[in-house]
């Protein structure tokens, strides 16, 4: 029997799986972690102390639970992203890897970069404005703030890149997560944008660029050491963890959409045709030669835990009770969910929460359900956006999120959307076996292993309301956006 063996990476935990290649899975390991935010702005991770460890605990484990005369075929590893690992020529992190679009420390690098280069021409060739997700400016920032840092580097990584670099010792980055390191990319014609890259790289080289499911080395006798995979076995390039997670649940025609919910909201949607709109990322899809949109917000469950963590310390299960006992529209409370700034569609950094309505016979309930409602009210402003582009085919959910009776019903009611919620929802390291199976050749690469479970309709009884808190709720970041700028400025560094 054929294994295939995908982990993701990814901002709460890492998770591992088994799998056959009809789709079953055989095992999973999960290990939970969190990020480090040392300043305001800043989100980090230790790539070799957190990320590379996890790989060797989770590969470890579950190479223990390999049925007798079973074969490990290949192994793929997605991860959050995109990210920055800068690395020395041993491989050795040189800094802690900078997170994605969290991170929103290269504010003045976005500003400066978007003035050399110019805002039309970046999104003419790359497909989308600068803004804190991307990769160019971060590593703007570390020449300009880590000179020294950036001098000793020999190689830039994503997640899943560095860690293909430690099980392989390959130098390459997926087509995928290329097109989110802008300006670094041109997403129209899949190759590197050398001249801006080699302005903002400076003597960094450029990896190799390889398609998610490639196979791109072999594990090495010292990663087979440290991993428990054995030497030999083929690895696969892998992808940012939300498209994997696309990739898992069957998102790969034009109009399939996936929303998943986590600790951001994070969405894609297959195009057929190459589109441009500056409030959302161009980029790449999965599979050779493909396109897609993305979005992400800043908050979501991240948003939810904090409320949580504030109010007491609640269980998750208390609260989803408080929050279905008040009725869609929380009764005159909205809610601007931009507690970290806000990614699309309105790329501000010094974006910052806002509470409307509020009064003394509110509850922790109303709160709770502001929050689901104001998130859904940002998911719904992000897919009419997509729908200029491509009408959404079919909504797919996925993530921890769909825990939330709450949660789910109100995206629904608000957005109007049916979502589909796949059998196995396991996530993007379900994705990544997918991938490891059609890159190894061990099935045929238009294998889909996804099936729909359930079904979330949204309820017409309140589309009227939502409808026009809607209207309201999107007057209330331009209206408050000079006075939450001017708070934002008083944070300390």
């Amino acid at each position: 029997m054929d294994l295939l063996l995908g982990i993701d990476l990814g901002t709460g935990s890492s998770k591992g799986v088994l799998v056959d290649a009809a789709g079953t899975v055989l095992a999973s390991e999960t290990v939970s972690h969190a990020m480090s935010l040392p300043r305001p702005g800043w989100a980090e991770v230790d790539a070799d102390g957190l990320w590379w460890r996890e790989v060797c605990d989770i590969s470890s484990a579950l190479m223990t639970q390999v049925p007798a005369g079973a074969t490990v075929a290949g192994m793929c590893v997605s991860g959050v992203g995109p990210c920055l690992v800068l690395c020395d020529a041993a491989l050795r992190p040189l800094r802690p890897a900078i997170l994605y679009g969290i991170d929103t420390r290269s504010t003045a690098e976005i500003d400066s970069l978007t003035a050399e280069f110019g805002e039309q021409a970046i999104l003419e060739r790359a497909g989308t404005r600068l803004s804190s997700q991307a990769v160019g400016p971060k590593l703007e920032w570390v020449r300009r703030h880590e000179p020294e840092v950036f001098e000793r580097a020999a190689g830039w990584y994503g997640s899943n890149s560095y860690v293909v670099a430690k099980l392989t010792g390959e130098y390459v980055q997926d087509h995928h997560t290329a097109s989110q390191c802008d300006p670094l990319y041109a997403t129209r014609s899949f190759e590197w944008n050398r001249e801006w890259a080699d302005r903002i790289c400076g003597h960094l080289p450029l990896p190799q660029l390889v398609w998610p499911s490639e196979v791109v080395g072999m594990v090495t006798r010292t990663a087979s050491e440290q991993t428990g995979v054995p030497e030999g076995t083929p690895v696969c390039a892998g992808t940012v963890d939300a498209y994997s997670e696309a990739f898992s649940v069957g998102v790969r025609r034009p109009g399939d959409q996936m929303l998943m919910y986590g600790s951001t909201m994070f969405l894609v949607q297959v195009i057929d045709e190459y589109y441009s709109d500056p409030t959302l990322w161009t980029t790449t899809g999965v599979e050779r030669d493909t396109l897609a949109l993305a979005a992400g917000t800043s908050t979501a469950g991240s948003l939810i835990r904090w409320l949580q963590e504030t109010t007491g310390g609640p269980s998750f299960d208390e609260l989803v009770a408080e929050a279905q006992q008040v009725p869609p529209g929380s009764e005159g409370l909205l809610m601007l969910p931009y507690l970290a700034g806000e990614r699309t569609p309105v790329f501000d950094p010094h974006a910052r929460g806002v509470v409307a309505g509020l009064t003394l016979r509110h509850t922790r309930g109303h709160l709770f359900r502001a929050a689901y409602e104001g998130i859904s009210f940002g998911i719904r402003e992000i897919l009419e956006r997509f729908d200029d582009a491509h009408s959404g085919l079919r909504t797919v959910a996925v993530g921890g999120g769909l825990q939330s009776p709450v949660w789910t019903q109100t995206l629904s009611d608000v957005t109007g959307r049916t979502q589909l919620v796949p059998e196995q929802a396991i996530g993007a390291c379900y994705g990544d076996a997918l991938l490891a199976a059609i890159g190894t050749g061990l099935v045929d690469s238009g294998t889909d292993w996804a099936r729909v479970a359930r079904e979330i309709e949204p309820d017409p009884r309140h589309r009227g309301l939502y409808d026009e808190l809607y209207a309201t709720w999107r007057e209330l970041y331009p209206a408050t956006r000079t006075q939450v700028h001017r708070l934002a400025a008083a944070d300390p560094d």
